[in-house]
Parts: structure tokens; sequence; C-alpha cells
């Protein structure tokens, strides 16, 4: 007897079955999207779901992009002009990123500024405000290492001038200057480094800091504005 034809419930479901037994990534979903909030919450926190979804886009831009860009003396104005007029949506895609990336500044000062003034980093939620502080000064760091990439005369002296501010620093200021010029002097060496820390390294501590930052939301929950009446008391979660 030829054994029953699935249905195609049962195609789609098999494997979604097979990956959640060994993995329980199928269910994870419930974590993210089907949690208990306060009642009396707002737009303002949504402000945090913007970000990450700011994010997605710069770093799906980002890969688009580096894939004309040229991190050279001599290849990276002419890469970003290629970009711009010559490569099929290039100018959109540059937009997006370079316009992305004011957003994505703009949202985190709303979204820290919503979490200070509503009092969502006290207990038991200071771990939570220490990773969203951590991600801002990252995302601050990516946007120095980023306004380099265009080497164009403004991007230069721009640059200059805040490498030679933050060698100003006590004690390690000197050394984290010449750590980002490569050496003693500003040179092709230092497009290089700040290319490789704005599409690896710090990108990379971003996103572990997001994962961090989620599962500290999702276990502690969302807090009620100080005004609520539904607000938890000194001690609750």
């Amino acid at each position: 007897m030829a054994p029953p034809i699935p249905t195609p419930k049962e195609v789609v479901q098999i494997p979604l079955d097979w990956v959640e037994e060994r993995s329980g990534l199928v269910s994870l979903h419930k974590y993210l999207l089907f949690r208990n909030v306060p009642k009396d919450i707002s737009w303002l926190q949504t402000l945090g779901s913007a970000l990450i979804t700011t994010f997605m886009i710069q770093v799906v831009t980002g890969i688009l992009l580096a894939m004309y860009y040229h991190p050279t003396a001599d290849g990276a104005f002419e890469s970003i002009r290629y970009i711009t007029d010559e490569a099929t949506l290039g100018w959109l895609v540059r937009g997006m990123h370079k316009w992305g990336s004011s957003m994505f500044v703009i949202l985190l000062f709303l979204h820290m500024g919503r979490v200070f003034l509503m009092g969502s980093y006290k207990y038991p939620r200071e771990m939570t405000w220490l990773t969203g502080a951590i991600l801002f000064q990252l995302v601050m760091f990516m946007s120095l290492t980023g306004y380099l990439l265009v080497f164009d005369q403004r991007a230069y002296w721009a640059s200059v001038v805040a490498i030679n501010i933050n060698g100003t620093a006590p004690i390690l200021g000197p050394f984290i200057a010449e750590f980002l010029k490569v050496g003693p002097e500003f040179s092709e060496n230092t497009l290089s480094r700040f290319y490789s820390l704005h599409m690896l390294a710090v990108p990379g501590g971003i996103i572990a800091m997001i994962g961090l930052h989620l599962y500290l939301v999702i276990r502690l929950g969302v807090t009620s504005p100080p005004w609520s009446k539904h607000r938890a008391k000194a001690g609750d979660v």
C-alpha cells in the first residue's frame, strides 16, 4: 500500500518540527512577539524597534556599498562617485545609508531620553541601561569611522580634528590617536583602519550588544510611564 501523500501544511511543518526539536529556534518568535506588556504604553515604546529596523537598513545598504567601495587614497572618492552617478540605484543605496545613519543617531537620542525621563533605567533594569549606554558609544564611533570613508576634503580634515581631539585625552589619549592613525601621521593606512573598524569590528560589537540588550528587555519586560496606575512598585520586575 502506497504511503499517504503529505498535505501542503505537512510539507512545511515537517522540516520546521525537525529544526524546532533540535534547536528551539522556531518557537523563539513566541518570546519576541507574544509577551505581556503594560496597558498604558505609548508609541514612545516603539523607538527601540525603530532603531533595530534602521540598523538593519544600515547593514544591508552597507554591504551593497562595500561591493563597490575601494578603501584606498586614490580609489575611495572615485568609488563613491561611481556608486552615486553610475551604479544601478547606487544613488538610492548611498542616500539610504547616509541619511539612515543620521536618523539612527536621532532615534538613539530620543530612545535614551525616553528611558531616562520615564525612569526605565531603575532597578532591576540597570544592566539594560548600561548595555544601551555602550550601544550609544559604539554608534558614535561608527559615525566617526564612517565619516572618513568618503575621503573628500571635508571628511579628511574633520577626521583629523576628531583624532587630534581624542589624542588630548589623559593617559590613553595619545595611544588612541596613534591607533586610529596607524602611526604618528595621518596616512592611507588610516583609511584602511577606519574601513575595517566601520565594516567589521564596530558592527560586530553593536550586534552583540543588541542581542544582550534585547535579552534583558524580554527578561525584565517593559515599564509603564511614571504617571501610570499600573506601574510596578520598587522591587517588582
